[in-house]
């Protein structure tokens, strides 16, 4: 081997290993529990295929849908959550998601949310999502480290009520059911996107098992559009959202408009 040869292969190993630590710590920090600006389209496409992944929450074994009764919001709704002593308002679109905003209005008038946590916020390297609404984060005893798998019990039949995948394409009458668009071979964008302040389901990798677990898109999110299902918006408080730290509780959430169109 020449010195030549020697010193190209030092070089090539030196940035391997550098490419590899770096690729390793973006790792750690999308995985990180608590829940994309100068990059290389391919860097940047790797990180939004984390971060959509961190999404999800753990798989549940035996998840069952088909046969549970499933609330529905005819028209929209607003909804007042308080965070930090401050508010934050939402506007429901049961227009174009009426099995997942229903669910979620169901949940809020249960007052299934009052006392959860934020369990996964990620600001950095840019903003991402605030994530919360897991039942068992009402315990204190719980740490945010081990949250993310908690679901709604239905009290009448004792079981983890979940909801179908539900996202209408812009146009359509009606929405797609337990599909991405992807998988449904549909090409148009969604009537609900994830634009800053969007209010959408967290699942699963199986698409129709959101129960509880929501999140707030600290900014626009294109690429989680087609997969995970958009419900409404936040009208006003966007900058009490921003300000959402891991821990921090929502102290109430509350049906203040349209409580009569969920049927």
């Amino acid at each position: 081997m020449t010195p030549w040869t020697s010193i190209a292969m030092k070089l090539i190993s030196k940035r391997f290993m550098k490419v590899a630590l770096s690729l390793a710590a973006v790792l750690m920090l999308l995985t990180s529990t608590a829940c994309s600006s100068s990059q290389s389209a391919t860097s940047a496409t790797n990180a939004q295929d984390l971060e959509a992944k961190e999404l999800q929450t753990p798989v549940v074994p035996g998840a069952e849908t088909a046969s549970q009764e499933r609330p529905k919001l005819e028209g929209k709704a607003t909804v007042v959550m308080e965070v930090n002593g401050k508010s934050i308002t939402m506007e429901l679109d049961g227009n174009h998601a009426p099995i997942t905003a229903g669910n979620f209005i169901d949940l809020v008038k249960r007052g299934v949310y009052d006392g959860t946590r934020f369990h996964r916020v990620v600001t950095t390297p840019q903003p991402f999502v605030a994530q919360g609404g897991d039942p068992k984060s009402k315990d204190p005893a719980v740490p945010n480290g081990s949250l993310g798998a908690g679901n709604f019990v239905d009290p009448t039949t004792n079981r983890d009520r979940f909801i179908p995948l539900e996202i209408t394409p812009e146009g359509a009458g009606e929405p797609v059911y337990s599909q991405t668009l992807k998988a449904a071979g549909v090409n148009k964008a969604p009537q609900l996107r994830h634009t800053k302040g969007a209010v959408a389901m967290a699942r699963t990798p199986l698409p129709d098992s959101a129960s509880a677990q929501f999140y707030f898109a600290l900014d626009e999110l294109q690429f989680l559009d087609g997969d995970y299902a958009v419900f409404g918006y936040v009208t006003e408080g966007m900058d009490v959202v921003e300000g959402i730290k891991q821990g921090d509780v929502i102290t109430s959430a509350k049906v203040t408009s349209g409580a009569e169109n969920l049927k």
